[in-house]
């Protein structure tokens, strides 16, 4: 089983991520990796730790002359901001007084659970390891997932639709969404200039009060066979494990497979997608769709069509104007305690997203075609699309 973990905290020396089970043979290109982690930093309405940050992943193990070996990828993501926190959150007890706490809880964010559950008397070691910094770590995986993935012809791509209010009001081609991640200047990741300029309005309304703004993101799995996934166990289902994925990050509330939203307030006939017989060599079957409004994914299954998932982004819940909250202290009214953070992240999130995506595919590609060798996997991936387009 393909198999990720990541570890560090906001502000700690490093950050680290760790990769199993990826067949040997796999070409592992260090200035992709490092090209998606800045995609990660990149968008406008970013806050000031992305002017600190210049992150690349150093990659330990696991991949050697350029490819993967069989063995487990470990690689550290260096945090340059730990020179100014070496004394506030040294790994040996240091000097209290220098200690930085998070005085109050703020809205939104994991502080007082977390706070509450670890039994911490401030929010100050929640807020590390809650802090979506971690998702850098997730990107650096997913990076070597994709690349396991276009050694098979799939991509993965992502893309904003809707910054607070401002939506884009058409479908976006996957030739569009494909070309943004090739882009030197990142705004706001729409396919959409027009588009793009209305969500740009919206960062810098809620710029000026002090506010932050959420919104939708899309990722797109292009070139995904049918059959990855199953409907035969409920916690196999290629849509139910995208979900949670996507879910996991940090601030995404809700996520959305294909016309998953409006397709509860429409009528059947409207929602799925009539089958056809071209009889094409063209495409992975000769069985063809008049629309995807499933989003690729039916019974938990991926049906050929590009996998289409929705990310739903709250607001980030650090403000430059705090909620009402309490002093852990004194039990007070206060305001909340105010970190460094962002306005807008959604096209940070849409590359995180794409991370989480790509390590789900990936797990349940490695699942289904099996294999210890890249070669061995092609050889059986293959076959099985000679299978299907014979069907």
């Amino acid at each position: 089983m393909l198999r990720f973990s990541t570890a560090g905290e906001s502000h700690g020396e490093s950050l680290v991520a760790t990769v199993s089970g990826m067949p040997a043979g796999v070409t592992v290109d260090q200035g992709f990796v490092d090209r998606e982690l800045w995609r990660r930093q990149k968008g406008y309405g970013r806050g000031g730790r992305m002017r600190i940050e210049r992150d690349s992943a150093h990659i330990l193990s696991g991949v050697r002359h350029g490819k993967t070996i069989g063995s487990p990828i470990a690689m550290v993501i260096a945090n340059n901001d730990w020179k100014n926190w070496t004394e506030i959150l040294p790994v040996e007890a240091g000097d209290p007084g220098k200690h930085k706490a998070v005085a109050s809880p703020r809205p939104g964010h994991a502080d007082l659970a977390g706070s509450l559950k670890y039994d911490f008397p401030d929010a100050r070691y929640v807020l590390e390891r809650a802090s979506a910094r971690e998702s850098a770590a997730r990107v650096a995986a997913g990076a070597v997932a994709k690349m396991l993935l276009r050694a098979l012809g799939v991509e993965v791509a992502s893309h904003v639709i809707r910054v607070g209010k401002a939506e884009l009001g058409r479908a976006a081609a996957w030739e569009e969404i494909a070309a943004l991640q090739l882009k030197d200047e990142v705004l706001l990741n729409c396919v959409d200039a027009e588009a793009e300029a209305a969500m740009k309005a919206e960062v810098d309304a809620v710029l000026r009060t002090g506010d932050t703004v959420g919104g939708v993101f899309e990722v797109v799995v292009h070139g995904l066979p049918p059959g990855v996934g199953t409907h035969a166990n409920w916690d196999e289902r290629l849509d139910g494990l995208l979900a949670q994925a996507v879910m996991s990050l940090q601030a995404v509330k809700a996520v959305e497979l294909g016309r998953g939203v409006t397709a509860a307030e429409s009528v059947g006939s409207a929602v799925h997608d009539a089958i056809g017989y071209e009889g094409s060599d063209q495409a992975f079957t000769k069985f063809s769709r008049e629309q995807n409004n499933a989003g690729g994914i039916e019974g938990g299954i991926s049906n050929g069509e590009d996998v289409v998932v929705r990310g739903y982004l709250k607001p980030i819940s650090t403000l430059r104007r705090p909620l009402g909250s309490v002093s852990f202290e004194t039990r007070e009214p206060v305001k909340a305690a105010y970190e460094r953070s962002d306005v807008c992240v959604v096209p940070a999130a849409g590359v995180a997203a794409e991370a989480m995506v790509a390590l789900t595919v990936a797990r349940l590609v490695v699942e289904k075609f099996g294999g210890d060798s890249l070669r061995e996997m092609q050889r059986n991936f293959n076959g099985y699309c000679e299978q299907i387009r014979a069907y």
